[in-house]
């Protein structure tokens, strides 16, 4: 039997898991839009936000105030502690039963933000996620909202230091908050917050004129965050600037966004943010109006990243009231929540916050499929174990014509092994005769590859599923595995945790991937045997070299793979069985 190409099946799979991580590319984000963008920040074209026929105001949207919500006078690279910054003017705290925090009366921001349901690690009394933080904190991280005048000067609007007056101390979601200043020449600001149960921020923001001149102002938001996160660097996985303009994600890398500079984007309908792997803080304009939205970098005393649109200018005549709303997420990037706002809000394509990546197409599906019977069954991994055998079903008929196949060459060893005797000077004639050997008994010697490379695909889409859900984050199994997203914390080393060691990583070789790999094993000593001595050392060894590999990938896929061998080995055995009853291939005469 010649089987270089199932070898070469098996090694190329070894290979594409090593290099997954490196080869599995997000696409380059698009180029921006014609927008003029400068050093202080995003600076529309001449001719304004499109649509409006109103000129774009001279300075765009503000740069975030290096100074703001510290000292004033005192540049933020002087970092103090929360509880410092946290203390210094008023607040409006924020309690709802998935979040808690505040929001500061000094510039009406949004920098204070802490998820109740997640925590840094699964020790029970670990942190809660900390996502939104005041500028002059450690990391700081905030959004804020306001109006851009049509020229500078001309019109006194709020600003990063502006002392708001909150109508009541707590921000709940059965009650919204409304902030209040007058500018002193005619104008009164407004801003009702409201918070929902779980991560959306609504911000209705009015502009009531009680002069005798009209006044034009352009509504717009922002995200800034100061220092480099700390990301992955996974290439199967984006954390940075991310939007959805004009129906189309761009993904934008940090670096990239210091080496290349701003970013610009013109859209009718979308949203610009800010993610993280399981976090996202994201910018919502109104879905039926144009705007301008922009991702840049900035430099004082520590990096600065900031996203942020300018909206469609209001004119607001003498004793009339301009109004706009605007949104913004800060929170867990939970499947059905952002699928929820997209359907419920209208927000173009916010569930693609959630890095599903190329294999999309498998990727959803399978998280569905996978989430719904947890749904019956309540344990992920369980849940990954059913779908692993409705995937068998899936591929049950392929597989039985694939193992019928590797039967009959089984049987056909001893007929094999005489026709390289036969031959063994005269390699020609031995793959002739091998050949018709395979015809006549209706061999393809190619089936065994086949199934092997359906599952990769579906092996990369559950990887993903388990590398970017936070419903998979700290989802236990049974027994030692309390996080499926994270690789068995056993190891063979340290006798399973008997003996008081802490291997390094790269020995970290758990119980679930030496199952895995005994799986394996057993279900390559039930095919035949490779004729080639080098082959079947290379066979001998996948087992051990997969068992390796897998070891620092998601338990919960090692168990997709274990249980798949299993279930592969039971079907194999049974077909073998029944081919062993029919009886053996008969011996054709020599030729000569």
């Amino acid at each position: 039997m010649d089987q270089k190409n199932l070898v070469l099946a098996l090694v190329l799979s070894m290979v594409i898991l090593i290099g997954f991580q490196f080869l599995y590319a997000d696409p380059e984000p698009p180029v921006g839009t014609d927008a003029a963008l400068t050093e202080e920040g995003l600076t529309p074209t001449p001719d304004g936000v499109p649509g409006n026929g109103i000129p774009a105001p001279e300075n765009g949207v503000p740069q975030a105030d290096a100074g703001a919500g510290a000292v004033p006078g005192v540049a933020d690279a002087i970092v103090r502690s929360r509880e410092e910054v946290l203390g210094e003017g008023g607040r409006v705290a924020i309690e709802t039963p998935r979040v808690h925090g505040s929001l500061a009366l000094t510039g009406g921001r949004i920098d204070d933000l802490w998820l109740s349901d997640y925590r840094e690690t699964l020790d029970a009394d670990s942190p809660e996620v900390l996502l939104l933080s005041p500028l002059g904190t450690p990391g700081a991280y905030y959004a804020e909202f306001g109006w851009a005048p049509a020229s500078q000067g001309a019109t006194k609007v709020p600003d990063a230091q502006t002392e708001w007056t909150a109508n009541r101390e707590t921000l709940t979601p059965q009650n919204p908050v409304t902030l209040t200043w007058d500018n002193g020449e005619g104008l009164i600001f407004s801003r009702e917050v409201a918070i929902d149960d779980n991560y959306m921020i609504t911000v209705n923001q009015r502009v009531e004129n009680t002069g005798t001149a009209s006044v034009t102002l352009f509504p717009y938001a922002l995200a800034s965050r100061t220092g480099l996160p700390d990301t992955l660097g996974f290439f199967i996985l984006h954390e940075g600037p991310i939007g959805v303009f004009n129906e189309t994600l761009n993904e934008v890398k940090y670096d990239d966004l210091i080496d290349d500079g701003p970013i610009a984007e013109i859209s009718t309908g979308g949203w610009i943010g800010m993610s993280d792997k399981y976090w996202l803080v994201a910018l919502v304009p109104d879905q039926d109006t144009d705007f301008k939205a922009g991702f840049r970098h900035s430099v004082a005393g520590d990096d600065k990243f900031q996203v942020d649109y300018l909206g469609t200018g209001v004119t607001i005549a003498p004793g009339t009231i301009g109004e706009v709303t605007n949104r913004v997420f800060a929170g867990a990037k939970e499947v059905e929540t952002l699928e929820a706002y997209r359907v419920g809000l209208g927000i173009d394509r916010f569930d693609l916050a959630v890095d599903w990546g190329w294999l999309f197409f498998l990727t959803k599906p399978i998280f569905q499929a996978i989430e719904y019977l947890f749904g019956l069954i309540g344990n992920f991994g369980v849940a990954i174990i059913v779908f692993t055998a409705f995937v068998r079903l899936l591929f049950f008929p392929l597989a039985n014509k694939s193992f019928r196949s590797m039967g009959k060459m089984r049987m056909l060893q001893p007929e094999m092994t005489r026709l390289r005797e036969a031959y063994k000077d005269d390699r020609e004639r031995m793959t002739k005769e091998t050949m018709e050997l395979y015809k006549r008994e209706g061999v393809n010697p190619l089936s065994g590859c086949l199934p092997i490379l359906l599952q990769i695909p579906v092996f990369f889409a559950l990887y993903k599923v388990l590398f970017v859900t936070i419903e998979m984050r700290h989802a236990p199994f049974y027994g030692w595995i309390k996080d499926l997203s994270a690789p068995d914390p056993t190891s063979f080393v340290n006798l399973f945790g008997l003996i008081p060691f802490d291997p390094p990583s790269f020995l970290t070789i758990g119980i679930w991937p030496l199952l895995m790999g005994l799986t394996m094993y057993l279900q390559q000593k039930l095919n035949p045997a490779p004729p080639d001595p080098i082959q079947a050392k290379v066979f001998m060894f996948l087992p051990v070299i997969f068992t390796v590999i897998l070891a620092g990938f998601p338990a919960g896929l090692v168990i997709y793979w274990t249980a798949n061998n299993t279930l592969t080995i039971a079907q194999q055995w049974i077909i073998m069985r029944r081919a062993a009853a029919a009886g053996p291939a008969p011996t054709p005469p020599a030729k000569t």
